[in-house]
């Protein structure tokens, strides 16, 4: 991408939700060593300011340069304030990372608690940030990007958390309408980025574990991939882990497309009479 480098630089200023661990430190982390102003959002305060001291060591004007605000992606009002609050003391944004996710884990006719917090987090919490902050990064002229946190589990849509599977399903949805909304704007300089990541071992997928499994990424091996993505102007940065090539994920993608096309049943990958069929697809 030709304006990366003038978007990852010096004074200019970065945002990350869900930036208190995992993918989102990793990323916050990336952008300071670049320069830029970088603004950490999280709803653990405990764990944020953490994140804040462990960023702020890389930052050679961490006062001036580094901050962190609690904020809920849920509460709409508390994203409206974070933007307030960035714009306030910082000035334009150039970079906003949609990143903040949970997975309490749900089930079709499970707790309607857990379905709720689920999409009000991992998609409304995108739609807050973009909405809030995308018309003022286009309004001041410059280069930027919206970067958005997605998920194969919302394209592949495997059995087992379908609440996760239909948010991450709409932010895929919502971050390509987003992108085409961009280009079409007469004068708009910011771009949208879909990041999916692989099998990252980061809270979110830890699950009790206390060493990080041989088949997961660390979260700077995928905000390495990140930014080699973005340096070749990927929209879907497509990532892969230490059990599953992209060969592999493209075809996994390709099959669950094909349930439509070739009329299967839904998620046949998991279906007893297409057990053979896709395991001979894998092959080919």
């Amino acid at each position: 991408m030709a304006d990366l480098q003038t978007i990852l630089s010096d004074g200019k200023v970065a945002v990350v939700t869900g930036a208190a661990s995992g993918i989102g430190l990793a990323a916050a982390i990336r952008f300071v060593k670049r320069g830029m102003t970088v603004v950490l959002a999280d709803n653990d305060r405990s764990k944020l300011e953490n994140a804040r001291e462990i960023v702020a060591a890389q930052s050679k004007n961490a006062d001036a340069r580094i901050a962190a605000i609690a904020t809920d992606v849920s509460d709409r009002e508390a994203v409206a304030d974070l933007e307030r609050s960035v714009s306030g003391r910082f000035g334009d944004v150039h970079v906003l990372m949609n990143n903040a996710g949970i997975q309490p884990g749900s089930s079709l006719f499970g707790p309607e608690a857990d379905w709720d917090s689920v999409l009000k987090v991992n998609l409304m919490g995108i739609i807050h940030g973009t909405r809030l902050f995308g018309p003022k990064m286009i309004a001041h002229g410059e280069p930027a990007l919206i970067i958005n946190t997605g998920s194969k589990q919302g394209i592949t849509t495997p059995p087992g958390d379908p609440a996760y599977n239909v948010a991450k399903a709409g932010v895929k949805a919502f971050t390509e309408a987003l992108q085409h909304e961009l280009r079409t704007t007469a004068g708009c300089r910011v771009n949208a980025h879909l990041l999916i990541p692989g099998f990252v071992f980061t809270p979110l997928a830890a699950r009790g574990r206390t060493e990080k499994p041989d088949g997961a990424w660390t979260p700077d091996q995928t905000v390495e991939f990140m930014m080699e993505s973005l340096e070749r102007g990927d929209f879907y940065i497509l990532c892969p882990d230490n059990d599953v090539d992209r060969a592999t994920d493209e075809k996994r993608i390709a099959w669950a497309a094909g349930d439509i096309i070739e009329n299967r049943p839904p998620l046949s990958r998991w279906h007893p009479d297409c057990a053979d069929a896709f395991a001979a697809y894998l092959k080919t």
